[in-house]
């Protein structure tokens, strides 16, 4: 009998830790819970499953820093034209 093997990695759309089919290393993959799509990779750099798991609100800090960081890239952009 042939038992699958997992592996861990953070979607990086919505931030959850997903278990990823070795199989599909190399390969776009999509997340069951956001639908985020991503390359199926084995970064030695991610934390285990059940390591520092960040909440929703550290999320969306996140998500609105990086945005207030783009559209204020975009102003200075725009400035300069």
């Amino acid at each position: 009998m042939s038992r699958e093997v997992f592996y861990h990695q953070r979607c990086p759309v919505c931030g959850r830790m997903l278990q990823i089919r070795v199989r599909l290393l190399g390969r776009r993959v999509y997340c069951q819970h956001c639908g985020g799509g991503f390359m199926a990779t084995d970064d030695p750099s991610s934390p285990p499953c059940g390591a520092g798991h960040p909440t929703a609100a550290d999320r969306a800090e996140e998500l609105l820093e990086r945005a207030a960081l783009v559209l204020e890239q975009a102003g200075m952009a725009s400035e300069s034209w």
